[in-house]
């Protein structure tokens, strides 16, 4: 199959070299040419991983979007949601009929994308597909090489228009098996699991993380109050999600810890694999990191404004949000990824269901 790889971060390196050694056709693009350089002037990845480590070859890398998007018939976008507005602008003139695009994860970015396309009068018949996660755990260790801690084993995903599911699932099943189906965009981006296990680690650790230089939230700074913190702030999300009749599983954050039971996303082990890299000791600003910028501000804003919409509530999540908003000295929710923001607070719910339907 023909894949683009969208972005050149730790998702998009371990995206376009697993893709790639799949047997895939991987157009991997990046916008600036010389952080690129190394795959440009020598197109392989350096991976290791629990099979060993390898170099990728890498069919087409580029700089160019349209040579990038256009004539692909999956289009891959491992990026932070900070990224989605700008993006969506750029990829807006390129899509084409029947494409299908996937987020992992998405905070709503499908919608996002569908409609810059169709703002910019590109009114192709695509899906725009998102998860709860990368199907990656991973880190680049330099300009051409990526540790890959672990890969995803369930990835609940939803799309809309969701009347193209069937088809555009399928499709994106032959390259992430791990794939699973889910109602719509709206159930995926309420499955999204960086709102949930981030903020509580980086509020939680503000002290361990300004004092010291590197700090593990995932190792040492995560004990058994911030476990309860999680499990109260997930109970939120999965309140929402029952509100809107969306079915289990809900993928609980519980089960990422858990030693037996239900597997999450990551499979069994996979935060014990995490700890073990060393690869998240790292060094956190609070007020820059996307923990903050995109799981906290857009997130959890996410979270809290369907909860407004859907009357359940969410004091966790705002205290959260509030929290942040003092750490940053920014209103966090007014920034963020809201219903309001989105032009869809008025919509009540058979109009939201429909729109998750049929798309625009």
């Amino acid at each position: 199959m023909e894949v683009a790889v969208i972005g050149g971060g730790h998702g998009g390196y371990a995206a376009a070299a697993e893709i790639s050694e799949h047997g895939h056709t991987v157009r991997f693009w990046r916008r600036n040419a010389e952080d690129f350089q190394a795959v440009l002037a020598n197109p392989t990845i350096r991976v290791k991983d629990f099979k060993g480590e390898r170099d990728i070859a890498i069919a087409r890398p580029t700089t160019s979007l349209g040579e990038a998007v256009k004539g692909a018939e999956l289009i891959v976008i491992p990026l932070p949601a900070t990224t989605q507005e700008s993006l969506a602008v750029d990829c807006a003139p390129f899509w084409e009929d029947g494409q299908v695009v996937f987020l992992p994860p998405g905070t709503l970015g499908s919608y996002i994308y569908l409609k810059a396309a169709r703002d910019a009068g590109n009114l192709a018949d695509v899906t725009f597909c998102e998860t709860g996660t990368l199907p990656y755990l991973a880190r680049k260790h330099g300009p051409a090489s990526v540790v890959i801690s672990g890969y995803g084993k369930h990835l609940p995903t939803g799309c809309i228009p969701a009347r193209n599911s069937d088809k555009a699932l399928a499709k994106l099943a032959q390259v992430y098996p791990a794939i699973h189906p889910i109602e719509d965009a709206m159930s995926a981006a309420l499955m999204n699991a960086g709102g949930i296990i981030h903020p509580p680690l980086i509020m939680m650790n503000a002290g361990p993380l300004e004092h010291f230089e590197r700090w593990d939230i995932h190792n040492e700074g995560t004990q058994p109050a911030i476990r309860r913190t999680t499990d109260a702030l997930d109970a939120e999300r999965i309140s929402i999600r029952e509100s809107l009749a969306y079915t289990a599983p809900h993928y609980p954050l519980a089960d990422h810890y858990a030693k037996e039971g239900n597997e999450w996303m990551y499979g069994r082990g996979a935060h014990g694999t995490l700890t073990d890299s060393g690869d998240w000791r790292e060094h956190i600003v609070l007020t820059e990191h996307r923990y903050m910028l995109e799981d906290t501000r857009l997130g959890l804003s996410m979270l809290s404004s369907i909860g407004k919409w859907t009357g359940v509530k969410t004091p966790i999540v705002n205290g959260f949000l509030a929290i942040g908003s003092a750490i940053t000295g920014r209103d966090l929710y007014a920034e963020g990824r809201t219903l309001e923001n989105l032009g869809l607070a008025e919509l009540g719910r058979d109009q939201m269901a429909t729109l998750m339907r049929e798309g625009i």
